[in-house]
C-alpha cells in the first residue's frame, strides 16, 4: 500500500498522508443526559411524617399524590399567567400567586 493517498478537492489533486486522515475523523457524539422530570414524592413524604409520624404511604398512592401536586401547580401557573395579562405586569410576584390560589381553591 502506498504511504500517501491522493485527495481530490474541486478538481485539484493533492497528496495527503494517512496520519492526517486519521486526525480528521469525527469524535464520538457526547452522551446526552435524560431530562429530569419534577418529582414531589420526597416533599410529600416529609409533610406526611410531620403530620402523622407513624403513617406510611404506598408507591401507587405516592404516584397519585405526585400527579395531584403537578396538576395543581400547572393550574396555578396557567391562571397566574392569565391574571398577569390583565394587569400588564411582566413579573409574577407572591401577590399574584396568592390571588390565584384564592380563586382556584375553595375555602
Amino acid at each position: 500500500m502506498p504511504e500517501a493517498v491522493a485527495a481530490v478537492k474541486c478538481g485539484a489533486v493533492r497528496e495527503v498522508s494517512k496520519q492526517s486522515l486519521t486526525k480528521v475523523t469525527k469524535k464520538p457524539p457526547k452522551k446526552r443526559r435524560k431530562s429530569r422530570k419534577q418529582n414531589y414524592s420526597t416533599y410529600v413524604y416529609r409533610v406526611l411524617t410531620q403530620v402523622h409520624p407513624s403513617t406510611k404511604i404506598s408507591s401507587k398512592a405516592m404516584s397519585v399524590m405526585n400527579s395531584f401536586v403537578v396538576d395543581v401547580f400547572e393550574c396555578i401557573a396557567s391562571k397566574t399567567s392569565h391574571l398577569i395579562h390583565y394587569k400588564k405586569h411582566l413579573t409574577i410576584s407572591a401577590r399574584e400567586i396568592q390571588s390565584t390560589v384564592r380563586l382556584i381553591l375553595p375555602e
